[in-house]
């Protein structure tokens, strides 16, 4: 312990994963020399060369590659020595604390958060990061406080749900398939889609929905999210499906239309709130948990009840 510098471990943890110094010094906000002279340090330390040229890129070692599972087991044994605390007080911390959540996610809970931060601690901040730069393992889990995203799609970590929503069709409001005297899934299927990416092979429960009706959707653009969908139909003749709170929030200030399935038939959607296993106890930890969840609890009560909804039928759809 007294022989290798204890700050040098994140640093060889990103080189290990990243296999490359100039993308280490960007992930750590660090200038390319000094993360140079870490990689030098470190292998004296270890005596060997860790990362080597293979072409035009670098490879791990055979101790670097044994070193991979060490480094992160080390880095969670001290994140949770140094992490934990006996007491936490929200009326006097000032602590930040980080929340990956998608656009969506975070369009829905800022307001009800931070009226709930105002009263119980004036002083803390919550900075919620996009779950795009969330690597869905333990070893990185720890730079969150707390992940909020969907259930079923494999993030790390304890879970509890916080909040269900439904997928609606939303078109702009003056779209000729509204003056239809009875919608059903194909009518709106053929329209042109505006969809919500989210990485490569990931498929959103509104992705499922038209699978499973045995619908091959045309889809004419694709956005990074949620949130811009209803501004990207305004105004088009496309259609997009998203979760129905963010539509009825969008269309208080857009001239779109919403378009509700059967309840029987709607894709559904489950966001939880998910934390390292060693946070479980944490008292910090589990004073934000709550805020949270209190904060999810206060989305239905928001819904505009006065809200232009038309139903679309399931009926005459093949899902063979």
């Amino acid at each position: 312990m007294k022989s290798i510098d204890l700050n040098l471990l994140p640093t060889l943890q990103i080189l290990l994963r990243l296999r490359n110094v100039s993308r280490t010094a960007e992930h750590l906000q660090l200038s390319q020399p000094a993360t140079s002279a870490a990689l030098s340090r470190l292998r004296r330390y270890f005596d060997d060369e860790l990362l080597v040229r293979a072409g035009r890129h670098y490879e791990l070692t055979p101790l670097a590659q044994d070193l991979v599972p060490l480094v992160d087991e080390a880095l969670l044994g001290l994140d949770r020595v140094t992490g934990i605390r006996s007491q936490f007080d929200p009326v006097t911390s000032d602590r930040e604390f980080v929340i990956a959540a998608s656009d969506y996610v975070a369009a829905m809970i800022a307001e009800p958060l931070r009226r709930v931060l105002q009263l119980e601690a004036p002083g803390v901040s919550v900075d919620i990061i996009p779950t795009s730069m969330v690597r869905v393992d333990q070893s990185d889990f720890t730079r969150w406080d707390l992940i909020v995203g969907p259930t079923g799609y494999s993030f790390p970590g304890q879970k509890k749900a916080v909040f269900r929503d439904s997928f609606v069709a939303i078109v702009d409001s003056g779209n000729p398939v509204l003056a239809q005297d009875r919608l059903d899934a194909a009518d709106l299927g053929v329209l042109p889609h505006a969809v919500g990416y989210f990485g490569e092979s990931i498929k959103t429960p509104a992705d499922l929905f038209w699978e499973t009706l045995g619908i091959e959707r045309k889809v004419a653009a694709h956005v990074s999210g949620l949130l811009a969908l209803p501004l990207l139909v305004e105004g088009t003749d496309l259609l997009a499906l998203v979760p129905k709170m963010l539509a009825l929030k969008a269309q208080r200030g857009a001239g779109i239309s919403i378009i509700e399935f059967p309840v029987e038939s709607e894709p559904v959607l489950v966001e939880a709130m998910f934390w390292h296993p060693s946070r479980t106890e944490d008292p910090a930890n589990l004073w934000l948990r709550s805020v949270v969840q209190r904060a999810c609890a206060q989305l239905h009560e928001n819904l505009d009840s006065d809200a232009v909804i038309r139903q679309a039928a399931i009926g005459g759809v093949d899902t063979q």
